[in-house]
């Protein structure tokens, strides 16, 4: 698919069909994770992919934005290994370094016919607990992934963007 199609088509799926993804096209959507850009090549992020009954209904437990998903990615970021800035001690990388990582899975999901949506409505200490995370992780997003449902639709006004030279200065 061509970039600028895929980017602008892409959207927010919230209700999905029970059809499992396939092992080899859920390989494909953790290899584009895994070869996204992170601060100095650090690659703090940590993916947890939930597929079992179990893991899905503790998740369920934990947040309602699961969309009727089979799997999910939880996503964490090692904090020892986030680039710091040496000029800014509030400047570390693991949030940005994981949302790009992200963001290679949902594209690439979408490729391949696969729906997902970020979700960070959720209490990060209750997914913590539930899935005996490290303490040394910071929980940043969950990504609910799977085929979408024959009534899967955009939200209103997910087409309708800002001009773009509201967003843009030239300096």
């Amino acid at each position: 698919m061509e970039f600028f199609k895929l980017v602008s088509e892409r959207y927010s799926v919230r209700s999905f069909s029970e059809k499992r993804i396939e092992d080899e096209k859920l390989n494909a959507i953790l290899k584009a994770a895994q070869v996204a850009p992170t601060a100095c090549n650090n690659q703090p992020q940590r993916m947890y992919v939930l597929q079992s009954t179990e893991a899905i209904e503790k998740l369920k437990s934990v947040t309602k934005f699961v969309f009727g998903a089979s799997t999910v990615i939880l996503f964490t970021s090692k904090v020892a290994e986030e680039w710091k800035n040496p000029f800014s001690q509030e400047y570390h990388t693991g949030d940005i370094d994981v949302s790009i990582v992200c963001t290679h899975a949902m594209l690439q999901a979408w490729e391949l016919g696969i729906g997902s949506c970020w979700v960070g409505y959720f209490d990060p200490e209750k997914v913590r607990k539930a899935f005996d995370i490290p303490a040394d992780e910071k929980i940043i997003a969950l990504l609910p992934l799977g085929y979408p449902a024959a009534d899967a639709k955009p939200a209103r006004g997910h087409f309708v963007n800002k001009p773009l030279e509201s967003t843009v200065k030239y300096l």
